[in-house]
């Protein structure tokens, strides 16, 4: 079954004439939960085997993300993203991990959590192909305490393909520039490629605090350039859905 999922995965990206092969690929799991167990059963299984498996694979970028909404919500989510060079080694990297032995003992309460107890009520992946314009992960410049930290997922759903392509246009021609020049500090900016919002882009943003996040935004709404930009008739109507989702790292996230 696994072999199908990749083999699918595969073929959908290679029959995709427009993506950059010399881009990062980036894969990012939503694990949704509702208990105060499930949570610490995913944090565990995060925490002591799959980012240490993955570490030993030479993947040091990893993030795991925790929305500031959790707090209130009924529908809880934790975020892993992950950076890839293909999505071949996504493939590769999931045969090596059911032969990890190290992995499959550290991991053995989410792994082998029985139906009645399950670790998350849904797991969600998503793919992206990170754009021509910033086309490799950026870890964030934030200095002060890690848990002030806020990360800002965005999602940009278009209502057609043509919208959605146009939208990614308007970042690569000028709106990265603009949240470059006024510091966002983005970590990626990618296509989503599989999903079940598409068409659809994400980018993560990052920001020492609350308040820096609401100074910066504010900057970006002021910015002659970006008054300029969104005042093109070309770029008008390409987005239709706008899901902001705000978020803190976890304490053993890389960043």
């Amino acid at each position: 079954m696994k072999q199908n999922v990749a083999l699918i995965i595969c073929s959908f990206f290679f029959l995709t004439p427009t993506k950059n092969f010399a881009n990062d690929i980036y894969e990012i799991t939503a694990y949704h939960f509702k208990e105060a167990q499930q949570e610490i059963t995913l944090d565990t299984y995060l925490q002591t085997a799959l980012l240490p498996a993955l570490h030993r694979k030479d993947k040091k970028s990893i993030g795991v993300f925790k929305p500031i909404a959790n707090d209130t919500s009924a529908d809880k989510i934790i975020y892993l993203i992950v950076p890839y060079k293909s999505l071949d080694e996504i493939a590769a990297l999931q045969k090596g991990l059911d032969k990890d032995q190290v992995y499959l003992e550290a991991g053995k309460q989410y792994l082998n959590a029985s139906y009645q107890t399950p670790p998350y009520t849904r797991m969600e992946k998503i793919i992206l192909t990170a754009f021509e314009t910033s086309p490799t992960m950026n870890l964030p410049k934030l200095n002060g305490d890690k848990k002030d930290h806020v990360y800002e997922l965005r999602s940009y759903e278009s209502p057609t393909e043509s919208y959605h392509i146009n939208k990614v246009k308007m970042f690569n021609s000028g709106e990265i520039d603009i949240f470059t020049k006024l510091s966002f500090n983005a970590v990626f900016y990618g296509d989503v490629i599989i999903g079940s919002h598409m068409p659809n882009l994400m980018y993560l943003t990052s920001f020492e605090n609350m308040a820096e996040h609401d100074v910066h935004w504010k900057s970006f709404g002021d910015d002659a350039d970006t008054k300029k930009m969104f005042a093109i008739d070309e770029y008008k109507n390409n987005v239709s859905k706008a899901d902001i989702i705000l978020m803190h790292a976890a304490s053993y996230s890389d960043y």
